[in-house]
């Protein structure tokens, strides 16, 4: 019998499902003020598009996807992130040739291989945004905006912004030979992963998790230092517009973000221990990368569900989420059970949340049921109930009764 889900995944049940609705619902809220538009995209997609897309000699093309040929004998791989799927489908959808910029949200599940841990599962869920047609730095501070509103709304103290430029292709190219030039001083000491990243892109040693190549990279050159004039002035205005909205932040040069599409602008959230709850930046190359035609500027985050969630446990916050029941109908004898039904049927219909007795119980019972499930009143239905067309309305927390008309019931909840 197989009664345990695979390692790395969970069943999203009770308080924590209703927290997930609440959070979902939230994010909705600020992704329609600012006229963001959902879309849904495959679970799996043909592994080129992460490959192309994510960056071949990113650790998560490299180590952590879930790779596999079909019946086709076609290499499919479920999704890892949103982001190369979304642009994928603004192509095939020819939505480049509609008035730009064009802002999608969506809320998925996303797959990586690797050790499970708090806030993080092989199969997580993601919250994420992507605004493709606009160079402005006014479309990162959107998303910037959007993200701080929903972390204030959901009542999160402990998460800074931090920022970053990691420029363009023209900045890169005296950047990656800088940095180079450092790691080969220190080659020996890398470990096997980034002795070979230093050959294929040396920018992604700077993300490397490995304590030893943390403390080497401690002291390498940084992107901030080799930007252009078009890098410099844009983060310079990012920063500028960020001051003026009052929402602080953080140079962090550390920042790279772990995925090849990044140029310019790239920032997290992070909370006082250095764990992320919210990534992203600008991708200006994304489009042309996948489509090899068209080219759009675009910036995007991925926000992880779990992760919000482990933060909110962390700071002791309890979202209010779920809805109260507002009355437990009990019924007493089979003669009673039709129109007791009607009666919880209408009310429902009235958008009040009822509760009944499916299992026969005795009165003692159904009362005690009643009260597990804190329903905040409620009502008797028998024989005299129906022959009087009255019962006895009783408020759970305060014990009060009252007799009301069992066609009047909604006046008095």
């Amino acid at each position: 019998m197989i009664t345990k889900a695979p390692r790395g995944t969970k069943d999203w049940f009770g308080k924590e499902v209703e927290q997930r609705t609440y959070l979902e619902g939230i994010f909705r809220e600020l992704c329609a003020s600012c006229n963001i538009h959902e879309i849904i995209t495959p679970v799996f997609e043909h592994t080129e598009l992460f490959q192309r897309g994510v960056g071949e000699t990113t650790d998560v093309v490299q180590k952590e996807m879930y790779t596999f040929l079909d019946k086709g004998n076609r290499s499919i791989s479920l999704k890892p992130e949103g982001t190369a799927g979304a642009i994928r489908a603004y192509l095939e959808h020819g939505m480049q040739n509609d008035p730009q910029p064009v802002k999608l949200f969506y809320v998925t599940p996303a797959f990586r291989y690797e050790k499970p841990q708090s806030g993080r599962l092989r199969q997580h869920h993601q919250f994420g945004i992507e605004f493709v047609g606009a160079e402005s730095p006014l479309a990162e501070v959107e998303l910037i905006t959007l993200v701080s509103s929903f972390i204030k709304k959901i009542g999160l103290k402990d998460v800074k912004l931090h920022i970053n430029s990691i420029g363009c292709e023209n900045c890169r190219k005296d950047y990656n030979e800088a940095l180079l030039s450092y790691l080969r001083k220190h080659e020996e000491q890398l470990c096997p992963t980034c002795r070979e990243r230093m050959q294929k892109n040396p920018l992604r040693v700077i993300d490397c998790k490995v304590p030893e190549c943390k403390e080497i990279v401690k002291d390498a050159p940084r992107t901030i230092d080799y930007l252009d004039d078009d890098c410099r002035e844009h983060f310079e205005t990012l920063k500028g517009l960020l001051e003026a909205l009052e929402i602080p932040y953080e140079v962090d040069t550390e920042i790279v973000r772990g995925l090849d599409y990044y140029t310019k602008t790239v920032f997290e959230f992070v909370d006082k221990d250095g764990f992320t709850l919210c990534g992203g930046g600008r991708y200006d190359n994304l489009v042309h990368e996948i489509d090899g035609k068209v080219s759009m500027p675009s910036v995007g985050f991925g926000m992880g569900i779990e992760r919000i969630l482990y933060f909110l446990e962390e700071e002791g916050i309890d979202l209010p989420c779920g809805r109260d029941i507002d009355l437990y109908v009990g019924i007493l004898g089979k003669e009673a059970r039709s129109k007791a039904y009607k009666i919880v049927t209408n009310l429902r219909a009235e958008g009040f949340v009822v509760e009944t007795d499916y299992l026969g119980r005795s009165v003692k019972a159904q009362m005690k049921y009643a009260n597990k499930i804190h329903a905040k009143n409620t009502i008797i239905i028998g024989d005299n109930e129906l022959a009087e067309n009255k019962g006895r309305l009783k408020n759970m927390e305060t014990g009060e009764e009252i007799n009301v008309s069992l066609d009047a019931v909604k006046d008095y909840l």
